[in-house]
């Protein structure tokens, strides 16, 4: 009798440190991470093509990457991943000519 009690009772230990791992993630607080240029969209709006480097970085402060082989793309990155929800990321990308003053401009907002 005492052998089928520990079994039983082993069993469901087993059973909920099992289950008990899927239960508890939504209740695991997991901290907001927030990474790369914060892009707000009133900086955004104020961007515009004739613009030099000069006035961008003073709105929007340096850019996450240049591109490395010469030609004069920036790119602004802000990735967000709230605690359990999905991961948000707004990507900006600014083209200058030869002389600094920018050109083309693309914002692709949080997905």
């Amino acid at each position: 009798m005492r052998c089928k009690t520990l079994t039983i009772v082993a069993t469901v230990v087993v059973v909920m440190l099992t289950a008990g791992c899927s239960t508890l993630e939504k209740v695991v607080y997991r901290p907001d991470i927030n990474q790369g240029n914060y892009l707000a969209p009133a900086d955004v709006a104020k961007i515009h093509t004739g613009m030099t480097k000069q006035q961008v970085i003073y709105i929007l402060g340096t850019p996450m990457l240049k591109d490395p082989f010469g030609s004069d793309i920036w790119y602004y990155v802000f990735r967000q991943q709230p605690g359990h929800e999905a991961v948000k990321q707004q990507t900006l990308t600014l083209t200058f000519n030869s002389d600094g003053v920018l050109t083309n401009l693309n914002n692709k907002p949080a997905l």
